[in-house]
């Protein structure tokens, strides 16, 4: 499962000089297409309701091999998004289209971070293709 926070929905016309101009849809397809070459099926979501990015996290523990999230800002304020990540046993990504690192203050402490394997920042889009690979070898070693 892919699941993608707040605002998330408005790539490729908001911040563009931050984000890029690829809208969510393209983000979608890329992924879908890389993990069909991988053999593996995804279910990409979005949601700006930090409840339903919970019950998504709930949700893939009980039908997922894994979970790729970018909480988006929910990543710098959420404690119930991270707690639903700690209790979901599944191997976990985190990513970031943005160096977060580069931006405000206030965005360089995810506070779901802790809560993942592995957290991949500043890639762009392609920090999701990334995150698809770092799953299969996390399982192809685990």
């Amino acid at each position: 499962m892919i699941i993608n926070g707040a605002n998330l929905n408005l790539l490729g016309t908001r911040e563009v000089e931050i984000y890029g101009t690829a809208s969510l849809k393209q983000v979608e397809n890329l992924c879908r297409k890389k993990a069909e070459s991988m053999q593996w099926s995804i279910d990409f979501r979005q949601s700006n309701a930090e409840g339903s990015l919970i019950d998504m996290v709930q949700e893939a523990q009980n039908k997922c091999n894994a979970l790729i999230i970018n909480p988006a800002a929910y990543a710098h304020t959420s404690i119930a998004l991270r707690d639903a990540l700690l209790n979901c046993s599944i191997s976990k990504i985190e990513v970031h289209i943005s160096n977060t690192n580069k931006r405000e203050k206030f965005r360089h402490n995810s506070i779901t971070a802790a809560a993942v394997d592995g957290v991949i920042i500043g890639c762009g889009i392609n920090g999701y293709i990334l995150a698809l690979e770092a799953i299969a070898l996390m399982q192809k070693n685990s």
